[in-house]
């Protein structure tokens, strides 16, 4: 069975712990078996993996995100790397075409699109063999997984089926209604839109080149940035008159903001925070490195990071987008493929980061035109390369590297680093060259 995990999107609705680099999928909110913090996406993946007979998982996110889905999933994970975010339906268009050229999947076998962000027991997983079994046996192009709701609810959109089977034909589709409205659908049968849809191969190859001029993967991949964003349910789904949907009955969240992510928080606090006894219905999640005393209040979501502080009723969580828009100030947070980086201080002139490498791992050989560098080593035993001279560095050394220097470094532990920027920062501010030989 083939899977194509949805991971793609951007950071503005869990602000401020998310970010264009780190979207919310990366955030650690759960707990796993053992009871460590896990993500989103980890959990998702762990829980279609272990649970899913012969799934073989296709995690589609974009350029930006890549360090975080390696750092947290592994490097072995197939991934369809999208060049920027382009909405859902260039990004499934492209893994199927990844899937097609690259990994040879054949034009029989059944392809399914499951989205990150929902948080389910691993029962709800199971239905894929019997969405797969479907795609196999019907007749119809797309069979998608209604789920049966539980409650009148504008949060969600609705299918309207044209039967209360279990496997029926889909009349319509609605948008989300107001609560009256959705009143009336539950009463004739109406499901929540789960956001996974099946189909074969050769049908979302068909219906992508018929909307796409585009020859094979590589292709497509050229021409990205040129696609128009839209999502796949505009651009298929509510043009096809032949789906079926398959009926699910269970616990299911879609847990796209602090509303319905507060909800299924493994610990109403993360990070270090006091709550006093007339406090109700409250979440907190804290980053930073000071503590947060919250009193006397009801019904709200506390979170902070190096990029703002939020205080938010839980309701209207769902509308922050546009405020968070206003006055984000750039990423301060932020995972590498060598560990993770934060800004801890900025103006004019002069940037302090503070990174952390991975055992074993290195920063790109590197030069800048318009800054100065210099790390301070905190942690750890590295070497670091600069202009090809290697020198082992060890806590309390300082490296400067003067612009137009090459430089990297190189972690033989896991190390900490202060580094400091003089001149003008500019992120394009960076030429990269062939790591060096024999270091």
């Amino acid at each position: 069975m083939n899977v194509i995990l949805l991971s793609g999107g951007s950071g503005k609705r869990l602000w401020p712990l998310s970010n264009d680099v780190r979207s919310k999928q990366f955030i650690k909110m759960f707990k796993d078996e053992e009871g460590e913090y896990e993500s989103m996406v980890q959990r998702v993946y762990r829980q279609i993996t272990t649970t899913v007979r012969d799934a073989h998982v296709t995690v589609a996110t974009s350029l930006t995100q890549m360090s975080s889905l390696h750092n947290q999933i592994g490097d072995d994970v197939d991934v369809s790397v999208e060049p920027l975010r382009k909405d859902t339906f260039p990004a499934i268009a492209l893994a199927a075409a990844y899937l097609h050229d690259k990994k040879k999947v054949g034009e029989d076998e059944p392809v399914i699109v499951v989205p990150v962000d929902t948080f389910v027991e691993d029962a709800y997983y199971k239905t894929l063999e019997e969405l797969a079994d479907l795609v196999n046996k019907d007749n119809s192009n797309i069979t998608l997984i209604g789920i049966e709701p539980t409650y009148a609810t504008n949060k969600y959109g609705y299918i309207i089926p044209d039967a209360k089977d279990k496997v029926s034909k889909v009349k319509e589709f609605k948008e989300k209604p107001e609560r009256a409205k959705a009143e009336e659908y539950l009463k004739s049968g109406a499901l929540w839109n789960s956001g996974i849809f099946a189909f074969k191969m050769s049908y979302i190859l068909d219906k992508c080149h018929s909307l796409i001029n585009f020859t094979d993967y590589e292709d497509l991949y050229g021409k990205f940035a040129e696609l128009d964003p839209i999502s796949f349910d505009y651009a298929v789904l509510e043009k096809e008159s032949n789906i079926s949907v398959l009926r699910y009955s269970g616990d299911w969240k879609d847990v796209g903001t602090w509303n319905t992510m507060s909800e299924v928080m493994s610990d109403k606090v993360i990070g270090k925070a006091e709550l006093d006894e007339e406090t109700e219905n409250t979440n907190v999640y804290n980053e930073l490195g000071i503590p947060i005393l919250v009193m006397g209040v009801k019904n709200m979501v506390v979170a902070a990071s190096g990029d703002g502080i939020l205080v938010t009723d839980k309701e209207r969580s769902r509308s922050m987008k546009p405020y968070v828009e206003k006055i984000s100030s750039g990423i301060s947070i932020a995972e590498k493929s060598w560990g993770t980086y934060k800004v801890i201080d900025a103006g004019n002139g002069y940037l302090t980061i503070k990174a952390n490498l991975k055992a074993g791992s290195h920063m790109s050989y590197q030069s800048h035109e318009f800054r100065d560098e210099s790390w301070t080593v905190l942690n750890g035993i590295g070497r670091a390369i600069v202009d090809g001279e290697a020198q082992l560095v060890r806590p309390g050394d300082v490296i400067v590297m003067p612009s137009g220097t090459k430089h990297t470094i190189i972690a033989e532990s896991e190390m900490t680093l202060l580094e400091t920027q003089i001149g003008a920062i500019n992120k394009k501010d960076k030429q990269k060259y062939d790591f060096p030989e024999d270091v």
